[in-house]
């Protein structure tokens, strides 16, 4: 149930962390075992999205299902490590705490590798829930009563209002403030660092 607790909600991949070396890893590791094309520099320059719409750009439909699960399987050796915080991210999450809020990770990232992200970087968050993309987003962010919701995709955007929450745009991913800003993101930053002081305003508003 909704409580009257601050919830905040955060996208994971170029939100609070830089994945894309670790997923460029794991997505070379994926190809040189099945034999196929993958350009994972392209891949990483538009994380967002869940994967198995990546994963048709370069599969047939039949094999799909089958890369997701082996990507995912590598991931826990391939992806961690390489992966780092983004500037900002634990401050961001700390400063809903201290304000005696709940901070939440919402994202389309498979939950499981979520959470190895987030204990390896020591990114300390109350709830995460992940397998959601864009408006789907919004289920988490209304059960949980989330108020706001922190993304750097246009997908976060829509996932924000749908919940009608304070969408708070990063310009950390692959969408820049334009874009961010055409989606309907009511305040954009230009990474994690700025959050807290945002925060601390909107609450003694």
């Amino acid at each position: 149930m909704p409580s009257h607790t601050l919830t905040v909600g955060f996208d994971l991949d170029m939100t609070l962390i830089d994945s894309r070396p670790g997923i460029k890893a794991a997505y070379e590791k994926l190809a040189a075992e099945t034999g196929a094309y993958i350009d994972t520099d392209l891949v990483v320059s538009r994380l967002g999205p869940p994967l198995e719409d990546e994963m048709r750009n370069w599969f047939p439909a039949d094999a799909v299902d089958g890369a997701c699960d082996r990507y995912r399987a590598l991931y826990p050796d391939t992806a961690i490590t390489p992966t780092t915080a983004l500037p900002g991210a634990r401050e961001a999450v700390e400063a809903v705490q201290a304000l005696g809020g709940r901070a939440m990770v919402v994202t389309a990232k498979y939950e499981p590798n979520a959470k190895l992200h987030l204990a390896y970087l020591g990114i300390d968050a109350d709830v995460l829930i992940g397998g959601l993309w864009a408006e789907g987003k919004a289920e988490a962010l209304l059960e949980h009563g989330a108020r706001i919701y922190v993304g750097d995709h246009t997908g976060d955007v829509r996932g924000a209002r749908a919940a009608d929450a304070l969408s708070v745009g990063v310009t950390t991913g692959p969408c820049d403030e334009a874009e961010l800003r055409a989606a309907g993101a009511d305040v954009i930053l230009p990474d994690l660092t700025a959050f807290p002081a945002w925060l601390r305003a909107f609450a003694a508003a």
